[in-house]
């Protein structure tokens, strides 16, 4: 049967609209459960109050089933229930209670007796003891005094950004792993092991009660509806199976990994638990069953959807500050598809087709639906990723195996066959398959900002604060190099500081929020009997996001070429244009945006100095080590924080006014000043060096749904994401739509409430973007052709 002719049954559009209809609510269920289990063990180690939280939270938390449901399992009754975890972060919630359902991005909806249980029972608890409390009151000052170049992130929530061991999972199940710490209690351990393998018993214990209350709930479920009761009797087995049991058919294998995923956010709720690549490990049961004439393709791809759908159940709720810089709930269940085996073959299989009809199908937002792409990718699989990603759900987006393999091998001292393994967490971020503590998202750091105080003086455009080292400004440079080497210097002096902050949260992480059900399917953990929090994993890396390349290219150029060059205006004078936000010399800004070549056009000097930053921030973070030994890396994505890191920017030389925002992508161009055409943006991408981009590069583009209209579009693009191979570029997604259609949503957002648009790695509502966002999306530059 041909997978792309299957139908999305009945059942899956029921599912879809009791989901979609459902608000959104402030959970405070687990946070009563975890407070209450605290103050019952206050002199018991930390990790064994978390597994104790934790199973608790397991045994008592109030579940629900749908009747149509063939994947059960969410870490709240409701569904996209913002979750409140105050050991990681409370006193915020305790600010924005009253605004929650207000502010202009992610909104919950807040019960009045939850406001008054919050604030009576949780907070008086947590009151200095959360992590957001514990980092605030002892480096409040150091954080903000780096905050506008350098975001440490991680300060108010648990750390995600990890993919899990989840052929493990399915090979041992929660049984197993639970008789192998048994078994590794009885060495010769000191305190600190034994705690740790004593807390992976009380978490497996956990999901084997939280597994079987499931079965319990689809058995009572089934004697009071007899239209579904077989179905129903059914999922009741399959959950008490693999309570017990390692899955043996497709069904209970998709089923078994829900619950793990589900386990894992009730534990850490953080963003970015990624399942990796499912078509890979799942591959097993679904042949067997197949061959075995227990399921058909239709009734896989049911599986499948359903589990789609529970991808969409869980969203993660930020604080104000931190939802503007992760709009439209980006929670990152990133499923990659393709790619090569260990032999490095071409992998695909019949599963990577059914994900991808999946996305197709459903058009949501999660999973984060990623394709592999390489030189022996068949035509028929890249094709077919075309017309999913053609239907305008910004889904899948592709990842380059001849930019990411040998650069994992060569800068991150990865073995080859977990480079050829990769998988992608959280938006576009890198990283190996259930042994890597990648902590991918460490922090920010705005190259933009660093420039702004290496031109005047280290002072902030915005408030004429003092915030970097004066090193002179552009009324006082005499020349290009004088300007390179204060904004150098600039850039030195914040990463130092940087780097101390993100050691802060790093402790903070490894004292307070110890993670033994993750740390059980990571590799090596086990082993070592070490959380994964304190450097369990094999691997131990911290990425840092530059931002951007594409502001910094076109700021650089107008500096070197108008002032320094040509000497059109001097530098006093440019930078009294900046501190005036251009007003008074809109002619000098008239210059600067249509004299000077940018960045996105394949003009080699231009690009160059893109890469000459990248290269020399990379080389400068990578001297450092994280606080588990291991490297510091770079990426170069922004999720929606281009928009944020925009407002803290002044006018900038290219012409870009104060508060503006910065390019989206991290690799792209400033929106709209890419004028020569999407080959060209591919040639100017290309000059940067994978090893900027170990930790994820995004390059977004946008074109009109016109040209996917005929086979020959498809061809010709197929064609384009074959150069996209060959010039090594690590990533490249596409948001498929019409400028017209946008402005109609900005409008009429009833109308468009199911529309889906591509922000930064991830897809989110468009409706539920702030105007700021929505308004940078719109501009983005539009193609026709390629």
């Amino acid at each position: 049967m041909n997978i792309k002719n299957l139908k999305m049954s009945g059942r899956i559009n029921i599912l879809k609209n009791k989901m979609l209809s459902q608000k959104r609510y402030m959970s405070i269920e687990q946070a009563l459960i975890t407070t209450q289990v605290y103050k019952e063990n206050e002199t018991k180690p930390v990790i064994i109050k978390r597994a104790l939280a934790l199973k608790t939270s397991l045994s008592k938390m109030e579940i629900a089933v749908e009747p149509e449901e063939l994947i059960v399992g969410n870490r709240t009754k409701g569904v996209r229930f913002g979750v409140v975890s105050p050991e990681s972060g409370g006193s915020w919630i305790d600010r924005e209670l009253e605004t929650l359902a207000l502010r202009p991005q992610d909104k919950f909806n807040v019960r009045p007796e939850d406001v008054e249980v919050y604030r009576n029972v949780i907070k008086p608890y947590w009151q200095g003891k959360s992590l957001e409390d514990v980092l605030k009151n002892k480096y409040k000052d150091e954080f903000a005094s780096i905050g506008k170049v350098a975001k440490i992130n991680q300060t108010d929530h648990s750390q995600g950004h990890i993919c899990p061991d989840c052929e493990q999972w399915l090979t041992l199940g929660p049984q197993k792993i639970k008789e192998y710490a048994q078994e590794m209690l009885k060495r010769d351990l000191n305190n600190s092991q034994q705690n740790f393998y004593k807390a992976v018993i009380l978490t497996m214990e956990g999901a084997q009660v939280f597994m079987r209350r499931y079965s319990i709930l689809l058995q009572q479920t089934a004697e009071r509806n007899h239209k579904f009761a077989p179905v129903l009797e059914r999922m009741a087995d399959i959950c008490n199976w693999i309570s017990v049991k390692p899955p043996e058919s497709f069904h209970q294998a998709v089923q078994s990994l829900w619950f793990l995923f589900v386990v894992l956010q009730m534990e850490s709720n953080a963003s970015s638990f990624s399942p990796g690549r499912m078509d890979r490990y799942l591959y097993k049961f679904y042949e067997k069953d197949i061959k075995q004439g227990i399921i058909n393709e239709s009734q896989a791809l049911e599986i499948i959807e359903c589990l789609w759908l529970k991808f969409n159940q869980i969203v993660y709720m930020r604080n104000a500050d931190s939802a503007k810089y992760f709009a439209g709930f980006p929670i990152g269940f990133n499923i990659a598809v393709g790619g090569l085996d260990a032999s490095g073959e071409a992998a695909e299989n019949e599963l990577s087709y059914l994900f991808l009809k999946a996305q197709e199908d459903l058009g949501l937002p999660q999973p984060n639906l990623s394709v592999r792409l390489n030189r022996r990718t068949s035509e028929k699989l890249l094709e077919y990723a075309i017309e999913v990603v053609a239907k305008g759900s910004g889904m899948p987006q592709f990842f380059n195996d001849e930019a990411v393999v040998n650069t994992m091998v060569n800068d991150l001292n990865i073995e080859k066959k977990d480079a050829l393994d990769y998988a992608v967490v959280g938006c576009v971020e890198l990283t190996t398959q259930g042994n890597n503590l990648g902590w991918s998202d460490a922090a920010m750091f705005n190259l933009n900002k660093a420039l702004e105080l290496a031109m005047n003086h280290g002072r902030c455009l915005l408030t004429g604060k003092q915030m970097g080292m004066d090193m002179g400004g552009l009324d006082t440079y005499l020349s290009y190099s004088d300007l390179e080497k204060a904004f150098a210097a600039q850039i030195d002096y914040f990463i130092g500081k940087m780097v101390k902050a993100c050691a802060e949260v790093e402790q903070g992480h490894i004292d307070l929020l110890p993670s033994p059900f993750l740390s059980a399917v990571i590799d090596n953990c086990m082993q070592k009997g070490i959380d994964v929090t304190a450097g369990g994993a094999k691997y131990n890396l911290s990425g840092i996001q530059m931002i951007q390349a594409a502001n910094i290219a076109d700021s650089m150029a107008a500096l070197q070429q108008i002032v320094y060059k040509d000497k059109r205006v001097s530098g006093r004078e440019m930078l009294r244009a900046l501190q005036n936000n251009f007003e008074g010399f809109e002619v000098l800004r008239a210059v600067v945006e249509n004299k000077v070549p940018k960045y996105g056009n394949d003009v080699e000097w231009v690009d160059n100095i893109a890469v000459k930053w990248a290269r020399y921030f990379k080389e400068k973070l990578t001297r450092y080590k994280n606080y588990r030994g291991g490297i510091y890396h770079t990426g170069m994505y922004t999720v929606s924080a281009h928009v944020p890191m925009g407002e803290n920017v002044g006018a900038s030389p290219d012409g870009r006014l104060a508060y503006q925002p910065l390019a989206d992508g991290g690799m792209s161009p400033v929106y709209g000043r890419d004028k020569v055409g999407p080959t060209a943006v591919l040639q100017s991408v290309a000059k940067l060096d994978n090893a900027l981009t170990s930790n994820g590069g995004l390059l977004n583009m946008k074109f009109l749904p016109e040209f996917f209209a005929e086979e020959e579009g498809i061809k010709k693009f197929a064609m384009f994401m074959r150069a996209f191979v060959e010039l090594a570029i690590p990533h490249i997604q596409f948001n498929v739509l019409h400028r017209e259609d946008l402005l109609e949503a900005k409008v009429r957002p009833e109308k468009y409430s199911s529309l889906t648009v591509r922000v930064a790695g991830y897809t989110a509502y468009f409706t539920e973007l702030d105007g700021k966002l929505q308004d940078e999306i719109i501009a983005r530059t539009e193609y026709g052709a390629v």
